[in-house]
Parts: structure tokens; C-alpha cells; sequence
């Protein structure tokens, strides 16, 4: 049942904010974010110019309240501005891509860590059918994605149908039209989402799928549900299919996250009243929270922004019974190959004799303190690799890393932070097995594939065994990322390159690149540049969102030696800055969370509340 919709904002407080009372547009602000960060939210998929979209909105709203007539109009008209702004960047995105097209598949791609389906996905644990609507509207036209981010909010009673309307321009009656046209194509895209994860996949699908890159698009929906629609195999995929409405009603709005920074819509109107001159000024970069005008603080910091928006949710399982269930599953204790993490040879070098996979480096010997940094930042990309040690819970809490693996399909002993995510992994050969997959299945969307089989320490794999083994991990139903190779990802008829060429040509799905990098040159600059410079050779081989799973400055041309306390920290500073501006740099993880006081190494934390170097300057990274 729909929930009965939520009033908008008293008349009389708009009526005060366009007349200049701070303490109203206090108000005003706080209340119409969380609903301005949601259309937009849902309807960028995630995409990273959310917080800019949303910031131009309010900025728009605040210079225009002065020409609002009708007070108790105000949340149509917020919503019809907040769609023209979505409108203006997609137009402007289209011009900047004719006049860059050689960037074009680099900046189309959306960090699953930001994208919205993912989030809900991750941090919800949905039910099966749950998951399949969400990852659905990945499929769909941009003007439908628009629109069901509108719908959405109609469904959990955030907007009336009047609003959905007057925000598209269109009568009530055509905007009915709009909607079941556009739901229309969900429940396609659904059937079409059943059909790539189906075990096993239809013969005559994956010949359609073979020039497929991997990215969901509209054009390759109605490719595939063509397929579908004239498949024996592929036909029945529907039953069974739950209402979407009934299916979206229990998932909550999204919250607005701390990251976002209102101050830097209030500085561009700090120095004059709302106006009806509309025009824009945008700050980038992040600085100092003001957000005052005349002295008055409008909207309070994060924590005045971050408005109670999400509440806990209790998922039924549609597909059976009633009976509740937790958000995500714990899985199952059945034990799984034990795996030693090692550092790798650097791509930027030459290959040498690889290290023991025992010698696991430990940080430096230098000055140790409490983990206590002045700014706790956790971007979206962020993560480290982790092992267990003593107080290795909450170390990794500590951090600031937003989502970590273990090598393995589970982490026993270590607990998932709030604010983080755990990733699975395929270790090796010996780890597909039914009850590893099935591990790999109760957490989030991704997975990660085989580690180092380019190396005798680790998992130590043919081509040919890794594509025959493939097939297994892409029916666990996971967005999946190609096997890690120590080194020589963007090199011509090495491991990864036969690899891929190998899947092409069986069909098989690869959905990210997976890669590790050690660099051997300590100087901050020229080691961020031979990283950066790899990553897109490797981009531009593959034209493949990149995942850098184990990265940091180790030289093992000669031994094992490793890079000052100063410049292993002066080194996360600068590479975590340039990884997120790589748009096409999905996440990534620092090797590794542990470290041994006694022995160098690259470790940021040495038990659960003390950092080296490298661990302040990785909490302080965003």
C-alpha cells in the first residue's frame, strides 16, 4: 500500500524565505534536500556530478524564490527545476563528449560504489527479485531512468502524481502514459537481467552477447528481449515476476551523504539576498565549512544535512513466505582455502624473482600514535586489503576505508564496519567450490576473481584452466571482475590479454578489470605518474572500468625493500588523489590494513588503535 503522501513545506515558511528570513530558508533548505538529492540521485544513476547537480538546484532555488507567486506550489516547482538542471547536464555532458570523443567511454563510466542500484544493493542485502528490479533500471533509456526516479519517489508517497507531471511538463493524463511505458521496460529489463545470470546461459544468447561489452544500455536491452521473446530456451523467464511496486515499496529514500557540502551553495548567495536574476556560481574543491549569511549559520554541516531519511529495512522474502529477514546474511562457517596475501611484482619494472607469498610486509619502525586523525575521510573508491591481526575490527573501522576484501569468500573474525562493505574473492582454483560460491552469493554485488595466477606463489593458473573454471563464477550472479595479474596487464599476449581475448571469444563476461601494482621508485611524483600511466594502458586495451586491488611502493628487484615512513605516506596522499580523479578507476585498496611495528613494510595500522604514516595520511584520503 502506498504511503499516504508527505506534506510539503508550510506556505507561510516559503512565503517568509522569499522575503529574506534566514531562519525560513534554514528551513526551507533542510527540508527540501533530502527529496532535491534523490531525483537527482536516482535519476545520474550515482554518477559523480550528483553533488554538483544538486548544489546548481538549490543554488536556482534560493535566486528564484523572490518570482515564486504561489507558495504552496513550491515543492512542483523545486521539482521542475531540479529536472531541468538534470536535463542541462545531460545536454552539456553530450557537447563536452563530440568535442572529446576519445574520452567518451571514459566518462561515461559510474562507480558502482556511487551508483545507486549498487548502494541499495550493497548496504540493503535485497531479496532476489529486489536485486533484480534494482539492477533493471541500469537498462533503461535515459528520459525512463529520469522518470522512474520520479516514480519512485510517487511510490514512497515523497511526490503526488500532479508533481511527477508538472516536473515533465505534461498533463496528468500523459504522464500516466509516460509511467506504464516506462515500467513497461523495467519488467523487459528484468527478464533480460534473469537471462545473463541464468546457469547455464542459453548457447544461442551468448552468440547474441559476444560483441557485448558488459555496459547494460537500452539499445542492448531490446537486442537481447528480441533474443528472449523468440528463445525456446530463454522463453518462461517472466514467471513468477512480482508487481514492481510491491517489490520497490519497502526500499527507502536515499540519504544524503555527509560528503555532501551545503556551504558551497550558501557562498555563492552569502554576499547578497535571494535575487530573481538567476544567475550560477559554482566553487569546486572543498573548503572550509562558512555557510553563513548575515552571520546566521542557514544549514548546520553534515550533520544538519544528513536528514533521517532512511529507515531500517526488514526485506520480506516475496518469493516464499512473510518472515522477515536481516538486511544481509551471515554465511555459513564452512571453511574455504586458506590464503597468505603477498605483495607483487610492479608492472612498472621488470620482472624479478618474486617474494616468499609468506613474507607479508609490516610498517615501518618509526613513530607510531593513536589513531585519532583531525579529518576521518572515507571515499567511495577507498579500500584496503585486510588479514586478521589483534584488534583488526577495529582498526579497519578506524580507517576510513569504504569497502575491503580478504582474499577469501568470507571474513572470519573480522567485523564489517557501519560505513564499509565486504568484498568476496574466487582465491584459486581450489576455491570453486559450491560452498564457496554460495558464500560469495550473501554478500553485495561483486565478486572478484582468481588472484595472481600469473605467479607460482599464488594461485598459480593456465589460461585455459582460469576460462574453464570462468563459467562458474559468472552463475553466481555477481557483477564480476577478471582475474588480478601481479603484472603485465597491458601487455599484448600476456596473461590478462589471453585471458580476455580467451573470454571474448567463448562469450563470457568479464564486467571490471582487476590489476595489483608495486611501485620500486619512491619518489612521490614519478611513482604516482608510472601508476597512473599503467592503469590507462591497461583502459585503454580493455575499455573496462579498472579495480586496483593491492597497490603501494615495494621494490622487489633486489629482495624487498621498501620506501622511508614519509614516503610511503607522502606517496597514499598523492596516489589516492589522482585514483579519484580517474573516472574510469572504480575503487581501489591499499595493501595492506595489518602491520608489524618491528619490521618495514607498507601496513597502516599496528594494532587496533595505532597508525603509521601511511595509516594517517590513508584516514585523512577521501
Amino acid at each position: 500500500m502506498r504511503k499516504k503522501p508527505r506534506s510539503g513545506p508550510d506556505a507561510g515558511v516559503v512565503t517568509a524565505a522569499c522575503a529574506g528570513d534566514r531562519q525560513a530558508l534554514d528551513h526551507l533548505l533542510t527540508q527540501c534536500l533530502p527529496l532535491v538529492y534523490n531525483i537527482v540521485g536516482r535519476a545520474l544513476n550515482g554518477h559523480a556530478d550528483v553533488d554538483d547537480v544538486v548544489q546548481e538546484t538549490l543554488l536556482r532555488m534560493v535566486r528564484g524564490l523572490p518570482k515564486l507567486r504561489d507558495p504552496s506550489a513550491f515543492r512542483s516547482w523545486l521539482v521542475a527545476i531540479t529536472i531541468r538542471q538534470v536535463r542541462d547536464r545531460e545536454q552539456t555532458r553530450a557537447t563536452d563528449r563530440d568535442r572529446r570523443a576519445h574520452l567518451e567511454d571514459a566518462e561515461t563510466i559510474t562507480d558502482p560504489a556511487l551508483d545507486f542500484a549498487g548502494l541499495t544493493i550493497l548496504r540493503l542485502g535485497l531479496t532476489e527479485q529486489r536485486r533484480e528490479v534494482v539492477e533493471a533500471t541500469r537498462w533503461l533509456d535515459p528520459d525512463d531512468q529520469e522518470l522512474l526516479s520520479l516514480w519512485w519517489l510517487e511510490e514512497t508517497g515523497e511526490l503526488e502524481r500532479a508533481e511527477l507531471a508538472g516536473a515533465l511538463g505534461l498533463s496528468d493524463r500523459h504522464a500516466s502514459v509516460r509511467v506504464q511505458r516506462m515500467k513497461k521496460q523495467m519488467e523487459v529489463s528484468r527478464v533480460v537481467v534473469r537471462a545473463l545470470v541464468a546457469a547455464p546461459r542459453c548457447v544461442e544468447l551468448d552468440e547474441t552477447a559476444s560483441t557485448w561489452d558488459g555496459t547494460p544500455s537500452a539499445l542492448w536491452r531490446k537486442r537481447f528481449a528480441r533474443h528472449i521473446r523468440g528463445c525456446g530456451v530463454c522463453q518462461g523467464l517472466d514467471e513468477g515476476l512480482l508487481p514492481m511496486d510491491r517489490l520497490l515499496s519497502g526500499l527507502p529514500l536515499v540519504a544524503v551523504p555527509a560528503r555532501f557540502d551545503v556551504s558551497r551553495v550558501l557562498d555563492a548567495v552569502s554576499t547578497t539576498a535571494p535575487s530573481g536574476h538567476g544567475g550560477t556560481s559554482r566553487r569546486h574543491g572543498r573548503g572550509p565549512r562558512s555557510g553563513r549569511i548575515g552571520g546566521k549559520q542557514v544549514v548546520g554541516g553534515s550533520a544538519a544535512v544528513a536528514v533521517a531519511v532512511v529507515a531500517a529495512l526488514v526485506a520480506p522474502r516475496l518469493t516464499g513466505g512473510s518472515s522477515p529477514t536481516t538486511a544481509v546474511a551471515s554465511p555459513s562457517p564452512t571453511p574455504v582455502v586458506s590464503v597468505t596475501p603477498s605483495p607483487t611484482l610492479s608492472p612498472s619494472a621488470t620482472p624479478s624473482k618474486s617474494p616468499s607469498p609468506k613474507a607479508k610486509p609490516s610498517p615501518s619502525p618509526s613513530k607510531h600514535t593513536p589513531a585519532a586523525p583531525a579529518h576521518l575521510a572515507s571515499g567511495a573508491k577507498k579500500g584496503v586489503g585486510v588479514w586478521s591481526f589483534g584488534g583488526v575490527s577495529q582498526a579497519l573501522a578506524a580507517s576510513g576505508a569504504s569497502w575491503y576484501y580478504t582474499w577469501s569468500t568470507q571474513h572470519s573474525g573480522i567485523t564489517t564496519p557501519s560505513s564499509g562493505s565486504f568484498v568476496p574473492m574466487i582465491w584459486g582454483a581450489k576455491s570453486v567450490t559450491d560452498s564457496s560460491l554460495a558464500q560469495a552469493r550473501s554478500y553485495g554485488p561483486y565478486l572478484l576473481g582468481f588472484n595472481e595466477p600469473d605467479m607460482a606463489q599464488q594461485s598459480n593458473m593456465t589460461v585455459e584452466q582460469a576460462l574453464q573454471l570462468w563459467p562458474k563464477l559468472m552463475a553466481a550472479g555477481k557483477i564480476l571482475g577478471s582475474p588480478a595479474v601481479a603484472y603485465g596487464g597491458d601487455t599484448a599476449g600476456g596473461w590478462l590479454d589471453r585471458f580476455m581475448s580467451g573470454a571474448k571469444a567463448k562469450g563470457y563476461r568479464v564486467d571490471f578489470i582487476t590489476l595489483h601494482w608495486y611501485g620500486g621508485d619512491f619518489r612521490t611524483p614519478q611513482a604516482v605518474q608510472q601508476l597512473t600511466s599503467y592503469l590507462a594502458a591497461v583502459y585503454a586495451r580493455y575499455h573496462k572500468p579498472v579495480w586496483l586491488t593491492e597497490y603501494a611502493l615495494i621494490d622487489f628487484s633486489q629482495g624487498t625493500r621498501f620506501p622511508s615512513a614519509q614516503q610511503q605516506a607522502d606517496f597514499v596522499t598523492a596516489s589516492t588523489k589522482a585514483l579519484d580523479g580517474l573516472s574510469y578507476v572504480q575503487r581501489y585498496a591499499w595493501f595492506g590494513l595489518g602491520a608489524d611495528p618491528s619490521k618495514p613494510s607498507s601496513g597502516l595500522f599496528t594494532n587496533g588503535t595505532t597508525t603509521t604514516a601511511a595509516g594517517r595520511a590513508f584516514q585523512s584520503a577521501d
